[in-house]
């Protein structure tokens, strides 16, 4: 007996992968030039101008990139993932008093949407600790140039929010890539699409509302009735 064909989602369109993968990408880059530039271990690696000046260009193709993908992608799918990110209710309130212990005894979760509390508050703390590094890695650049834009501890705060990304983006590396409840969601960010069945597990209220917000399928066409067969001629015969 043959297995049952798995039913997937779409859960991710190609503009909102491509943010994320863009943010990625630059974001390793930026981290490592500034690991060349910071730490004594990586600094043999590059020569201060190059990891400079990549370290700029990386922060550079961020920004530039997300105002083209915004300009030129599907701008409704990412005001969609916004709003969605923004709204906390009651279950996701819920889901982050019991979310660490979830994660090693497995019991079931409070029923959630396309993004589950901890990728909200994930993607909110991203969001907010790159502004920071945006804000404070100016000041470092323009300081180089006129020394009134130094201000004591912008190195300090630039150092601590690079820390601090680094901790969340591990924990998200480990629960996309390794932890076995969660890394089938890899997949909705590399193909798009997810399994149901991890979906309904996972993302019940999603999945419902995805249900309910279904098109109907086409009518299948009518098919005109069938003439019934002429007589055979004997007159010819």
């Amino acid at each position: 007996m043959g297995s049952r064909a798995r039913t997937r989602l779409r859960r991710f369109g190609l503009t909102e992968r491509a943010a994320h993968w863009l943010l990625a990408v630059t974001f390793f880059a930026m981290l490592f030039t500034g690991l060349c530039l910071s730490v004594s271990a990586f600094q043999g690696i590059l020569d201060r101008p190059t990891a400079k000046a990549w370290h700029l260009w990386s922060a550079i193709a961020l920004a530039v990139g997300l105002v083209l993908v915004v300009l030129l992608g599907d701008r409704r799918a990412l005001a969609r993932s916004a709003r969605q990110i923004d709204r906390f209710d009651a279950d996701d309130a819920e889901w982050l008093k019991g979310g660490p212990r979830r994660v090693w005894n497995g019991r079931p979760a409070p029923p959630q949407g396309r993004f589950n509390a901890g990728q909200k508050l994930n993607a909110s703390l991203i969001g907010g600790l790159m502004l920071a590094m945006y804000a404070t890695g100016g000041l470092l650049w323009y300081g180089e140039r006129d020394t009134s834009y130094r201000f004591a501890g912008t190195v300090m705060v630039h150092d601590w929010a690079t820390l601090f990304l680094m901790l969340l983006v591990a924990g998200h590396l480990y629960l996309a890539v390794l932890h076995p409840a969660t890394r089938h969601a890899l997949r909705g960010m590399t193909l798009g699409d997810v399994d149901e069945d991890w979906a309904r597990r996972h993302h019940a209220k999603w999945v419902e509302s995805a249900a309910a917000g279904a098109p109907a399928p086409p009518a299948a066409p009518e098919t005109p009735p069938r003439r019934p067969a002429e007589p055979a001629r004997t007159d010819l015969l």
